[in-house]
Formats: C-alpha cells, sequence, structure tokens
C-alpha cells in the first residue's frame, strides 16, 4: 500500500467505546511495512471484549481476532507491552518512534496526558512522545463533551498533540460499520503522513 520507508510507531488503546476504531486501523496496520509497539489497556480489553462479543483477554488476543476476522496480509511487526510496565522501552526518549496513536482515547486518558500524569505505560510513552516533539494522536470518543474535556483537549492541541476524535464521514457512503472504522483508519494515516486510501476520497 507504501512504498515510503517502514512506519515505526506506538499504538495504544484506552478504555472508551468505539472498539471498531481501533480493530480497522490495525487491520490495515497489518498490511503495510512497520513495526508497533502495542499497549491495551486492561479497560480496552474489557470493552473490545463486550463491543466484539469475543473473549479476547489480551493484546495478542485482539491482534489475532484481527487476523481471523478479516485475514489482512501480514506485512507489519507487533511488539505486545504492557500496560502497568513504565519502564518499558517506549518510557524512553532514547529510543525512536514516528507517532503515538491513542485509538479510541477515554477521557480519563486525555486528563492524565494533559497534566503530565504518567502512572502507566500509555501516559508515559505519550508524555515522551510530546516532550520529544513528535506526533501524538488522540482519538476521543465521547459525547457530549463538558468543559473539563474540551479544556483538556485544547491544552492537549496547544501542547502539539493533534486530537482527532471518532467522527467518521458520510459522503463516502458507507455501507457498514467497518466502513466508518476505515474512514478514521484512513485519516489518521494522514495525519502520519501516510497515503492510504481506505475508502475513495471527496470528488464531488
Amino acid at each position: 500500500m507504501s512504498e515510503e520507508k517502514p512506519l515505526r510507531l506506538v499504538l495504544a488503546m484506552a478504555g472508551a467505546s468505539g472498539s471498531i476504531y481501533a480493530a480497522r486501523f490495525i487491520k490495515a496496520l497489518m498490511e503495510i511495512p512497520g513495526e508497533t509497539w502495542f499497549v491495551p489497556s486492561p479497560a480496552s480489553i474489557r470493552v473490545f471484549k463486550e463491543e466484539y462479543e469475543t473473549n479476547v483477554q489480551t493484546g495478542e488476543d485482539v491482534l489475532e481476532f484481527v487476523r481471523k476476522k478479516w485475514n489482512p496480509k501480514q506485512v507489519h511487526k507487533f511488539h505486545l507491552r504492557k500496560f502497568e510496565d513504565i519502564g518499558a522501552d517506549i518510557a524512553s526518549g532514547s529510543n525512536i518512534w514516528d507517532g503515538m496513536v491513542v485509538i479510541p482515547c477515554s477521557m480519563k486518558t486525555v486528563a492524565a496526558i494533559r497534566t503530565g500524569i504518567t502512572e502507566n505505560l500509555i501516559e508515559r510513552a505519550a508524555d515522551v512522545t510530546l516532550k520529544e516533539r513528535r506526533k501524538l494522536i488522540l482519538v476521543p470518543r465521547e459525547t457530549p463533551y463538558n468543559r473539563i474535556h474540551l479544556e483538556n483537549m485544547l491544552a492537549l492541541h496547544d501542547a502539539g498533540a493533534i486530537i482527532a476524535p471518532a467522527s467518521p464521514g458520510f459522503y463516502q457512503m458507507p455501507q457498514n460499520l467497518e466502513d466508518l472504522g476505515d474512514f478514521m483508519a484512513t485519516r489518521i494515516f494522514r495525519l502520519l503522513g501516510r497515503e492510504i486510501d481506505l475508502y475513495p476520497r471527496w470528488n464531488p
């Protein structure tokens, strides 16, 4: 899908609704060259289990679920990291990655990153991504937003993060939930500088 240099990414799932967005992004990621450090939170595993009515227990289970459900071409390499391991490799800016995506991103995670609280590996890796001036993309899935949510997201925007709410468009005439997930996945890849089209571009 891309002849650019392999993508090095940190990918996190936080405990918000919207597992379809993470699943379809992972599916597309599997089909491009590169490597990803994958950190799902315990809450995200629970949400994934309930929204897909499956019995996933770990991050590897999530990856295997995606492989079995859609059978993507296996090009990408994934490294699983534990949510509670704040001493993992991606907790240090001495390691290099192109960007970090939190999809979906809970309001708790937004608040923690905004305040610099790093009690788990998602929060720590996000903090490192910001301080190293790398691309941090947060995909919140919440509605409506209260003032605290909005102020936290504005502060993160001002700190250099990209806030990309899970708000799929409909001009591509989606036929199912997977099309909505692909819309968001495409937008995220474009924010990462990758021209990967999982749906037709707007062409009036």
